[in-house]
């Protein structure tokens, strides 16, 4: 299906060294930012004690952070997240061990000082949960009944399981690049594997780029996101390469950088389709989806963008550099005459 189709071919080769060179300054840009700034990492890589609390008016975020340091923990987290009135807060590890228990008295020693700040009582009120269970809960409570904030979750995550998630996932990360390029070398040339984990791996590290520079918060989430645009921006040079390998058997006359703004330029339409409606998904999810999948969203939506630009400009640019020719992909003697092609030749 094609929503148009462009007659005359685009010279995107033409521009590509320029624009390479851009893309090697941003992806230089990106690892200054990781190496000076670093990931902020979620509790699930570093470890700690995360809480999310319920005021019943807007919460006065300078008082929360101020109550949580006179219990001298270190550096502490302290931010709003969906409403005004939701603020979440994270304990460091260092400032306890390894057991749940340690976490969980934290926990409560961290709701005391900001029901005390709130000039409430701490308590511990029982409720009974949707299943018929009794449970109990930390509670805050002022001396005309009300409840000024509510401690809505608390969640503790050891040192030492934080490092076992961050080194599986920096292991997911590279036997997904070591199976692309062996995927690429068996179905097309070493010189189209190179140049495709060339372009994922610049997508990849300007998501993480953006994520150092603004400070965003790296989650499994997002560590999930940027495994998707792996697999989503091979795909998409996939269908390039294709389409040049395609274009090399049926128009023998051209020359490489003219076969591949050919192949490009005639997958623009499948381009803006199958990015386009991927992208209104996730922009859905970027605008409803909530504090839950925003960064996974964020970090979706750069890697489609670059995703679509890399493929383009960086995996096509490079196999042209590394020389790939139509020896590489067409074996001999294949029957590739196309008489309704005026620039395919006769077959020698």
């Amino acid at each position: 299906m094609e929503f148009f189709r462009i007659r005359k071919d685009i010279p995107f080769m033409r521009h590509a060294l320029v624009l390479n060179v851009v893309s090697f300054i941003t992806f230089g840009l990106a690892v200054f930012f990781l190496v000076t700034r670093g990931l902020h990492l979620s509790i699930e890589f570093t470890g700690g004690t995360l809480m999310e609390v319920e005021y019943a008016q807007t919460a006065d975020i300078g008082r929360t952070r101020g109550a949580v340091e006179t219990l001298n923990l270190g550096e502490v987290q302290v931010q709003n997240f969906g409403t005004s009135r939701d603020v979440l807060i994270r304990l460091p590890v260092r400032a306890q061990g390894e057991g749940a228990a340690k976490g969980g008295d934290l926990a409560a020693q961290a709701f005391g000082a900001l029901c005390a700040a709130e000039q409430g009582r701490p308590g511990t009120k029982q409720y009974t949960t949707p299943q018929g269970e009794q449970v109990s809960r930390p509670s805050c409570t002022k001396a005309d009944g009300s409840e000024p904030l509510k401690l809505q979750r608390t969640e503790f995550v050891g040192p030492s399981v934080g490092a076992e998630l961050a080194r599986d996932g920096a292991l997911a990360l590279a036997v997904t690049v070591l199976g692309i390029m062996i995927y690429l070398a068996f179905r097309f040339e070493w010189k189209f594997s190179v140049a495709g984990i060339v372009a994922n791996l610049h997508d990849v590290v300007i998501i993480l780029g953006f994520f150092a520079f603004f400070q965003w918060e790296f989650s499994l989430a997002v560590l999930a996101a940027i495994l998707a645009v792996l697999g989503y921006s091979v795909n998409e040079s996939v269908v390039i390469f294709d389409r040049v390998r395609e274009t090399f058997r049926r128009m023998r006359k051209m020359n490489t950088h003219e076969v591949i703004d050919h192949a490009i330029t005639s997958t623009i339409s499948r381009t803006v389709i199958t990015h386009g409606s991927t992208q209104m998904m996730v922009l859905s999810m970027l605008i409803f989806g909530g504090p839950t999948l925003h960064y996974f969203a964020v970090a979706l939506t750069i890697g489609i963008l670059f995703g679509i630009y890399s493929s383009i400009f960086v995996a096509a640019g490079i196999a042209m550099w590394l020389g790939v020719k139509r020896e590489d992909l067409v074996k001999a003697g294949a029957r590739e005459h196309d008489p309704a092609d005026p620039n395919a030749g006769a077959v020698v």
